[in-house]
């Protein structure tokens, strides 16, 4: 099956990880340790899993808040 456009089949239909509202740590090292964690639980997970969903959003707001940290430092780091 190909899409409209005929070069690229459609996505498998997933669900979305549910919003996880814990507060993430502030300092960078932390961030950077608990990055390492939620990837080698991502990576442990079965592939699209709700595991493997929540360990994704859960990397993509640790990188967002590792970045903030970032750009604050006298000279930024980015």
């Amino acid at each position: 099956m190909t899409s409209p456009f005929g070069y690229a089949p459609p996505m498998a239909p997933h669900e979305s990880a549910p919003a996880d509202t814990t507060p993430l740590p502030q300092s960078r090292d932390e961030l950077l340790a608990l990055h390492r964690e939620t990837r080698r639980k991502r990576n442990a997970a079965k592939h699209g899993s709700p595991d493997h969903v929540a360990a994704i959003a859960l990397l993509g707001r640790i990188e967002v808040e590792v970045a903030r940290i970032e750009r604050a430092m006298d000279p930024p780091l980015v």
